[in-house]
């Protein structure tokens, strides 16, 4: 069974089943972080660091 990849900015990710993100944060920044290794980058808002983890999952446009 060959392993699917893609690139996601300077990420390559293995596909997997299901990709399961979270927000982790550093001092006054928050970012998505995901199981595949993305990790998105360092924002100021929550919000806008979970809007990166759903357009990193498809779940958004």
């Amino acid at each position: 069974m060959p392993a699917l990849y893609s690139r996601v900015g300077n990420v390559v990710c293995v596909a997997q089943e299901e990709h399961r993100t979270t927000t982790v944060e550093q001092g006054r920044f928050c970012f998505a972080r995901c199981s595949c290794g993305w990790r998105g980058p360092a924002r100021r808002a929550r919000s806008q660091a979970r809007t990166d983890a759903a357009a990193h999952t498809g779940a958004v446009g």
